[in-house]
């Protein structure tokens, strides 16, 4: 049996919820939540029945959970419509007139869509796509920026039962066409072009590139966005605002059933091929309402940001579906956090009076090294509640976050949950729970998460091991779409009716969980199972260090040696005696095994455009293999040119790395 994943890092810092908070929070008390918590563990059918009673139903449901396992069937035999309960609940009171929607584009430009022009414009677009032959049922593909537009496409969809799968805007045409190739879409949404560091993306060029050759759409509807010259193929191309030309406004909601597909979300698959994440519309839509209204205690008077792109996860059920579903307002902004200058989220809080922030722990970090002088210039007063979702973070960029932007005054809660899960699991409740740097604290409503050890045993306190959920819960995925053995075998088969969410964790003494990265990044040093993050968080809690990535690469005598990839704060220069206070201090922190056998100083880590470090590049490179797969995703493919070139130059090694495709 192979050993449990190792765990050093001890922090013990604490932070209690504010009175003044806790006295207006929804969730008051520690003892208030742990009440709640019993009662949906014990009576999950009383518990999310009367919560799902705050949505609005179509026909009510016969059963609240039909778990035959791996398979969950939520609300059965209930009708309601996720657009209606996003839109239409809202428009009978004053918040009718309230700011659903505020966006800025990169270059500047601002919009704002009351709930009754989103209305407006949603159930025009559904006429849109009725009047293209969309139907309830048929997948259709959204392939936008991080516009209203988005929103609007995917409310449309929603309305009419047809089921939406939204691909980032920073895929290549290849990523499309596989999408397009598995979901069997009818139809896709797009526009000209989008705007990221001052350039156009050319995401019409792209999508015409991915129906060469001939794919199951057969429609094509264009928002015109970038004002970039486009190719227009008749027949098949139709302009977003033409079509509105030939619609009214009117457009009742389709009553769907409570397991009805709502959305297909396709994540990396180890196989190569795409990997189709169903959700469907009663329990997601609970998941997000509950999580929303709960974690970050949302008001009707609140601005919620949520900076992720609606390509994401985080982007439907925190940019779009949570905060809409309970009447808030949500910000939306297209661009990068540092164009034309660092200080672009800043200015946003500043500006629109933003009272939640939700973002990465990899923006956090970049945030720290481009240094405090950019914060120092705004006004951040308004904000009440932080939120970190993404990966883990680390201590030091917590602290920093809580400190820095929140100035000492604003709950941070740390978020953790998937593609797969549709909603937060696990998460402090700002009002209530305690907080510790680095930890995501205790289960959300329902979950029921252990940390276990090869044979699926519950370990003890502060050892490591899979994390796992031992019961079903509303927004869980209902399967791989069009492939149910691979849903069953990848997340169900390992310990058998329990979902294996692929991360390592450990639970300290008080219960609190601590993630520790994905099982695939665990490094096996010398017959230890060592954790990624935890050598992570050692190296940036060091007063140089803004970011570190850590990979394991071959090695005869340890099975894999551990190297750090590190960037510096502001005007730090590398040097060999800061390599060897940096191995120093991750000795200290965690102790000698731990102990990069390598530390490498980088200008900037391999990043996506959502801000998450490509791993898979920096293994490659540590290892000296060539750099292959898709690259397309790269935010700045000049990060890893510079990292290849010094790999090359070091001389430490004869290697060669390619860059081909970039």
């Amino acid at each position: 049996m192979e050993k449990n994943i190792e765990s050093h890092l001890i922090e013990k810092r604490v932070f209690r919820p504010s009175r003044e908070f806790g006295k207006n929070a929804r969730i008051k008390s520690l003892a208030q939540y742990r009440k709640m918590y019993r009662e949906s563990i014990r009576s999950p059918d009383r518990f999310w029945a009367r919560e799902a009673k705050e949505l609005i139903w179509h026909r009510s449901w016969k059963k609240v959970l039909d778990w035959k396992a791996p398979f969950a069937k939520w609300f059965v035999g209930g009708q309601l419509n996720l657009s209606e309960n996003c839109l239409d609940r809202h428009l009978a009171g004053p918040r009718r007139n309230k700011a659903a929607i505020i966006w800025e584009g990169e270059p500047g430009e601002k919009r704002t869509l009351t709930y009754q022009q989103l209305h407006r414009e949603v159930c025009r677009f559904a006429n849109v796509l009725k009047r293209n032959k969309i139907r309830k049922g048929d997948r259709v593909i959204i392939y936008l920026p991080t516009t209203p537009e988005a929103a609007i496409a995917m409310l449309a969809c929603a309305r009419i039962g047809a089921v939406h799968s939204v691909v980032f805007g920073g895929f290549s045409a290849d990523s499309i066409r596989d999408r397009i190739a598995d979901s069997g879409a009818t139809a896709l949404i797009t526009a000209d072009g989008s705007y990221r560091r001052g350039t156009i993306v050319p995401l019409k060029n792209n999508v015409d590139h991915a129906l060469s050759g001939g794919t199951s759409v057969e429609r094509v509807i264009v928002f015109r966005r970038a004002g970039n010259e486009i190719h227009m193929e008749e027949g098949r191309d139709l302009w977003w605002h033409r079509e509105l030309q030939y619609v009214d406004a009117n457009c009742e909601p389709v009553p769907v059933d409570s397991e009805h597909p709502l959305f297909i979300l396709y994540t990396s698959g180890s196989t190569g091929k795409p990997k189709g994440i169903l959700h469907t519309t009663a329990g997601y839509l609970l998941g997000i309402y509950a999580t929303t209204k709960y974690v970050f205690d949302i008001r009707d008077e609140d601005l919620f940001w949520c900076t992720a792109d609606v390509g994401w996860v985080t982007g439907h059920s925190y940019v779009v579906y949570g905060p809409l579903s309970l009447g808030a307002t949500t910000l939306m902004y297209e661009g990068a956090p540092n164009w034309p200058e660092p200080d672009r989220f800043w200015r946003i809080i500043e500006d629109y009076r933003v009272t939640i922030l939700y973002t990465a722990p990899t923006a956090i970090r970049a945030f720290v090294r481009w240094g405090d002088n950019w914060v120092k210039k705004h006004d951040l007063s308004s904000l009440r509640l932080l939120g970190s979702v993404g990966e883990p973070i680390n201590p030091e960029a917590w602290m920093w976050y809580h400190k820095t932007i929140g100035g000492g005054r604003c709950p941070v809660v740390d978020t953790w949950w998937q593609t797969e899960t549709g909603s937060i699991l696990i998460t402090p409740l700002p009002g209530a729970i305690p907080t510790k740097p680095g930890s995501a604290t205790l289960p959300f409503f329902g979950v029921d998460a252990a940390v276990v050890d090869e044979s699926g045993e519950e370990v003890g306190a502060n050892v490591g091991g899979k994390l796992i959920i031992r019961k079903p819960w509303p927004s869980m995925l209902r399967t791989i779409y069009g492939d149910r053995e691979r849903y069953r075998k990848q997340y169900w088969s390992e310990f058998k009716g329990r979902y294996l969410t692929g991360d390592g964790a450990r639970r300290d003494a008080d219960g609190y969980f601590w993630i520790v990265g994905r099982i695939d990044d665990v490094l096996n040093v010398a017959g230890h199972r060592l954790g990624t993050s935890e050598i992570e968080s050692a190296l940036v809690a060091h007063a140089h260090v803004a970011e570190a990535a850590v990979v394991g690469r071959p090695d005869e005598m340890k099975g894999q040696a551990v190297v750090a990839f590190v960037t510096l704060k502001g005007s730090v220069a590398p040097s060999t005696g800061l390599k060897a206070e940096l191995l120093d201090h991750v000795s200290e922190h965690i102790g000698a095994i731990a102990k990069p056998d390598e530390v490498r100083f980088a200008e900037a880590l391999p990043k996506t455009r959502s801000g998450k470090i490509m791993r898979r590049l920096l293994k490659e490179i540590a290892s000296g293999k060539t750099v292959t797969g898709d690259t397309t995703t790269l935010e700045d493919f000049s990060v890893l040119a510079k990292l290849s070139e010094e790999e090359v130059s070091s001389g430490t090694r004869e290697r060669k790395i390619s860059l081909s495709g970039l």
